[in-house]
């Protein structure tokens, strides 16, 4: 079974709001089982809404709209569905006296032109909002030779819409898809070290569509995501399906991998410095202050990461004489560490300027200091300027992931 989203809105269409709702949406369906294929943004246009209407009807088997039940000008949803169904709005007399009720509930007269929030498509069944005065409209659309298509039209306003769908729209879907509903599931493999192009070569046709699992990748700010996805008649199913895959990656990539789901880098450092009972202190100069951010926020007590400094000039931890960008953060990591008497110091380096030009070199230098060790690398920085620091910051963060590792 297939699915549409449908957001409605000018305020989508113009960029002034965020759709948190499709998202959310998608994710409550690909929970049932049910493969959301398209999204769609319309504004608040009448013409507009009805071939989107008509057009998901004709595409999906499952249409969920959000927005435009509300009782102003602007709000067209019900006149849309009614025109793309070829019915017509009909007054439900229960739903009228439940707003006229809210309305006295709250010591207000009800304006005249909330009474439309009462009026459905003829067929239609009404989607209780308890909480609301904009009720939902649940209707079959007819399609020749073909299942009917279901839409279930909800309120923008996100607590309510969320509402509605727990205790209206998915049990409806549930009891639809009866016997035969699947289950579609995810796991997210985080991965950091190499470049979108190069991993994927690592993996023995993974990528490749039409297989299940099937294996998606998505790269944000230099950390790649494989997200393995499987569908099967249960969650366990699921799961035990993908697990040849996910061993398939595990063996190809290595330590490349650092985490799973929600992780970041900071959150595995810190777990691997609780793990081992150590600390770290930081020295930051290109990335300013991230670094120290990322882990301030996984470890607020500062339990594993103690302190560290900002450093906007070579002078400021005694970098007088030194040469190199290597040899001024080595001089930093081994300040920072005796300074705040912690098992690692790391420092991170000055950022040039990165070219935009494709064989332009730029390189950040990063330094380790140990009690037993001193490691000082150089990592090239490529890419989008926007992700240069980020890219940075995740290099100083892998490094010690690194040496904890092999402690």
């Amino acid at each position: 079974m297939n699915a549409e989203v449908i957001a409605i809105g000018d305020e989508l269409t113009s960029g002034l709001r965020l759709d948190t709702n499709t998202q959310w949406l998608s994710q409550r369906l690909g929970d049932l089982g049910i493969r959301v294929l398209y999204h769609t943004t319309v504004g608040d246009d009448l013409a507009a809404n009805v071939r989107v209407f008509r057009e998901a009807f004709d595409r999906a088997e499952v249409v969920v709209s959000t927005g435009g039940l509300g009782p102003t000008a602007d709000d067209l949803t019900r006149d849309a569905v009614a025109e793309a169904t070829g019915t017509v709005l009909e007054l439900n007399d229960q739903v009228l006296t439940h707003i006229q009720s809210m309305f006295a509930r709250r010591q207000r007269p009800m304006p005249e032109q909330n009474i439309v929030q009462a009026k459905f498509p003829s067929g239609s069944r009404v989607i209780s909002n308890p909480h609301g005065t904009a009720p939902g409209i649940d209707i079959d659309v007819p399609r020749p030779d073909r299942t009917s298509s279901r839409l279930f039209a909800l309120p923008g306003v996100p607590a309510e819409m969320r509402e509605m769908w727990g205790e209206s729209v998915a049990p409806a879907l549930i009891e639809v898809l009866g016997e035969n509903r699947r289950f579609i599931r995810h796991r997210r493999i985080k991965c950091f070290g190499i470049g979108e192009s190069d991993l994927e070569k690592m993996l023995p046709d993974l990528i490749r569509r039409g297989q299940q699992p099937s294996v998606g990748i998505t790269v944000s700010r230099a950390t790649i995501t494989l997200r393995v996805t499987a569908e099967a008649e249960s969650e366990f199913a699921c799961f035990e399906a993908m697990e040849p895959t996910i061993a398939t990656i595990h063996d190809c990539l290595g330590s490349l991998i650092f985490g799973e789901e929600d992780d970041e880098l900071q959150h595995v450092v810190v777990r691997l410095l609780s793990e081992k009972m150590q600390s770290v202190s930081v020295a930051e100069w290109g990335t300013g202050a991230l670094v120290m951010q990322w882990l301030r926020e996984v470890d607020f007590d500062n339990d594993h990461f103690v302190a560290g400094h900002v450093l906007s000039a070579k002078s400021m931890i005694g970098s007088n004489g030194l040469n190199s960008d290597k040899d001024i953060v080595t001089e930093f990591a081994r300040q920072c560490r005796d300074q705040f008497n912690t098992d690692f110091g790391l420092a991170i380096g000055q950022i040039p300027k990165v070219d935009s030009q494709p064989n332009s070199q730029a390189s950040v230098s990063i330094a380790l200091a140990s009690a037993s060790d001193l490691v000082v690398k150089s990592f090239p920085l490529a890419g989008h300027p926007d992700i240069v620091i980020a890219r940075a910051a995740k290099q100083a963060l892998n490094m010690l992931r690194h040496t904890l590792l092999e402690c």
